[in-house]
């Protein structure tokens, strides 16, 4: 690798951690409100999306201009293209951020509803996988990676989790169907970011190791299991 081409993909790898962390809060907060019932901080994050937009529109053009001015081969090609890829899917995250504010701000005005829905440990282990995905990005680090998509299985057993008991509560509650159906929104959101998350690990091991391990997930916890 050249010192030039170095130091743009140190740069670029800057970029995509500093989207991730704009990502990570954005998560945060979107969370946060909804839990507290609290529509500034819900608006307060929908507001904020611009802002990532424009960091991924940025991180975008940055790559295809080290690819055009440099045409990197191998290793370096996979890692640009690696970074892409991640950058395409923390917009996404940022989008289902998004999306859980616009449910916390719709919910804030209605009488809450007492069933036992853990939003907060759902988002804690998909924002951890999410950072982990990321940690393992700028370590190279494809163990971390493979542990990552191991995590996604635990995110959908939440999700599964909160349908049951969401469901249960639309039995038993069918005059809040609305307010439970953005309930089951907000549960079926944060499964999506274990889901982009582990896109991320996937891409990260391609980018080290060179293989494409999506729809392969099964095969390697057979293998570390075993």
């Amino acid at each position: 690798m050249s010192r030039h081409i170095e130091r743009e993909i140190e740069k670029l790898k800057r970029e995509i951690l500093a989207l991730g962390a704009v990502v990570e809060e954005s998560l945060h907060n979107a969370v946060s409100a909804l839990e507290r019932r609290d529509p500034e901080l819900a608006r307060q994050t929908i507001d904020g999306d611009p802002a990532i937009d424009q960091m991924e529109v940025d991180v975008e053009e940055n790559c295809l201009k080290v690819l055009a001015l440099h045409q990197p081969v191998a290793r370096d090609l996979r890692l640009i293209i690696a970074i892409l890829k991640i950058n395409n899917d923390l917009e996404r995250v940022g989008d289902l951020a998004v999306n859980i504010a616009e449910r916390a701000l719709f919910l804030a005005t209605r009488e809450k509803i007492e069933i036992p829905l853990d939003f907060v440990h759902m988002a804690d282990v998909a924002k951890k996988m999410l950072k982990k995905s990321l940690d393992a990005l700028v370590g190279e680090d494809p163990a971390l990676a493979h542990e990552v998509c191991r995590m996604d299985d635990e995110v959908d057993a939440i999700n599964r989790e909160m349908y049951g008991v969401i469901q249960g509560a639309i039995r038993k509650q069918p005059e809040r169907l609305e307010s439970l159906i953005h309930l089951l929104s907000v549960s079926r959101h944060l499964e999506r970011v274990g889901d982009s998350a582990t896109n991320i690990a996937e891409d990260v091991i391609y980018m080290i190791e060179g293989v494409i391990v999506r729809h392969k997930v099964e095969k390697y916890q057979a293998r570390d299991s075993s």
